[in-house]
């Protein structure tokens, strides 16, 4: 009974952690283009000289401080949304987990050599490539049926999702001529 009712919870993580994934998995090519536009690379071979001189627990200081000044950020944002500035807050959010993305992303791409030396890490690093194959395994027979229901409504000849897009236009319509 107990395994049955965490089943939602262990769905939801899921989901969440892939999303997470998939964030970083689909802008990181964007971060890579604005640390191109932005003089940074000279910033990331700087950083990387000074990390090699590190020893490898110095280098997860220099991987774990900078994302610290962040959660309060995002818990300033989800306090906005809880105080009904629900537009603000989110878009404080969406900017906090970029920033936090690309962050992480320069930062573990110049300390990974030395982070990757201790053993602990390395099966940390392991566990969290696990813990997505898990979750893509937990969240793919969702996923294609969900496809599965979508290529049906796209396929179907009657001309359904066509009806409904002019009737969410039309409602769209009435509200902008009530104003």
């Amino acid at each position: 009974m107990k395994r049955r009712l965490l089943q939602p919870l262990w769905f939801i993580l899921a989901v969440l952690f892939l999303v997470e994934a998939w964030l970083w998995d689909h802008l990181e090519p964007w971060v890579e283009r604005i640390v191109a536009a932005l003089p940074l690379r000279e910033l990331k071979a700087w950083t990387a000289e000074r990390i090699a001189n590190l020893s490898p627990p110095l280098a997860l200081v220099v991987f774990a401080v900078p994302l610290i000044p962040l959660y309060p950020f995002k818990l300033f944002a989800l306090w906005l949304m809880a105080t009904q500035h629900f537009v603000a807050g989110l878009l404080a959010f969406v900017l906090a987990q970029f920033v936090g993305l690309g962050l992480i992303a320069f930062i573990f791409d110049v300390t990974k050599p030395k982070l990757m030396q201790m053993a602990w890490f390395v099966r940390a690093y392991q566990f969290v490539l696990t813990i997505k194959a898990k979750a893509h395994a937990i969240v793919a027979p969702v996923m294609a049926a969900i496809r599965a229901q979508l290529r049906a409504l796209m396929g179907d000849g009657n001309g359904a999702v066509q009806r409904l897009l002019r009737k969410a236009m039309q409602v769209r319509n009435r509200i902008r001529a009530s104003r």
